[in-house]
């Protein structure tokens, strides 16, 4: 089966980025894996409204990438932090993988606002494909896509 034969109703990266697929939320989600918590902090340091911020964080909720941990200051109400659940961590290759491209490929800025390392021995990180054997750094050209046991023709 040819690729524009089947369907994408039920293509992984489009339920993906039915999920994450928005600009704001991938903001929140870097901002969460360099451990902003808080709202307000969020909404300072992206710079996005308090009722698409509350959106976000509500629909990352839901779909388990955050959890919701109440806290309270001394004379203040309860509110809650947003931390990354481990379903929220498996996104960090994503985000490491848009920040290798943007590196790349939009020439912004000379340098970098944060330089990623390995923390043994020093070494800037990037992202791989790599195989269920461990064949690592692979390329387009040396995968290959079948149509699966749940491929449905396209109607």
């Amino acid at each position: 089966m040819k690729w524009v034969e089947m369907s994408t109703d039920d293509c992984p990266v489009q339920r993906t980025l039915g999920v994450v697929g928005e600009k704001w939320t991938l903001l929140i989600l870097r901002d969460a894996t360099h451990g902003v918590h808080r709202f307000d902090d969020f909404r300072r340091h992206i710079g996005l409204s308090e009722a698409v911020l509350s959106d976000r964080l509500r629909k990352m909720t839901e779909a388990g990438i955050l959890k919701a941990v109440p806290y309270q200051e001394a004379g203040s109400r309860s509110r809650n932090e947003y931390h990354l659940t481990l379903k929220g961590w498996e996104l960090w290759p994503v985000l490491m993988a848009l920040r290798q491209w943007g590196e790349a490929h939009t020439g912004a800025s000379e340098g970098q606002a944060v330089d990623i390392r390995h923390e043994d021995c020093g070494a800037p990180v990037r992202v791989v494909v790599e195989c269920a054997e461990g064949h690592t750094a692979l390329t387009p050209a040396e995968v290959t896509g079948r149509s699966g046991r749940e491929a449905l023709l396209r109607r």
